[in-house]
């Protein structure tokens, strides 16, 4: 037996109101519990993201020509991300028992030591 709109509506709203809850709870804590660097680090991670989702977008939208450029491009996009969020991971008080003998500095300096690597790389590659 198909249950009447009414309670079906009732059970979409009840539906959406948990998924905002959920949203708004989890944005809260994250605001509240996060320190702000690791905020700016997320800040960066997000624009990384979506500036690879771009350069995707672009080379499925209009075209893929020179594709090298577009490989360069878009690894480095993924290489960076990845290195920042290891920084991101090394970084954050609450791990700071699984990387004790990392230092803040040190973390921070592989982490600009990896990216000139990356981008030296990502340079030879455009040819």
């Amino acid at each position: 037996m198909v249950p009447p709109k009414s309670q079906k509506k009732t059970a979409e709203q009840d539906a959406a109101t948990t998924a905002s809850g959920a949203i708004q709870g989890l944005w809260k804590s994250y605001n509240d519990d996060t320190p702000t660097k690791l905020k700016t680090i997320d800040a960066f991670l997000v624009f990384i993201m979506l500036s690879g989702i771009i350069q995707f977008v672009y080379c499925v939208a209009v075209t893929n020509f020179p594709f090298n450029a577009f490989l360069a491009g878009f690894a480095s996009t993924v290489g960076q991300f990845v290195l920042t969020a290891s920084l991101r991971s090394q970084v954050n008080p609450l791990n700071a028992g699984v990387f004790k003998n990392i230092s803040r500095e040190r973390a921070f300096a592989d982490f600009a030591l990896g990216s000139i690597v990356l981008h030296f790389f990502v340079y030879n590659f455009l040819g």
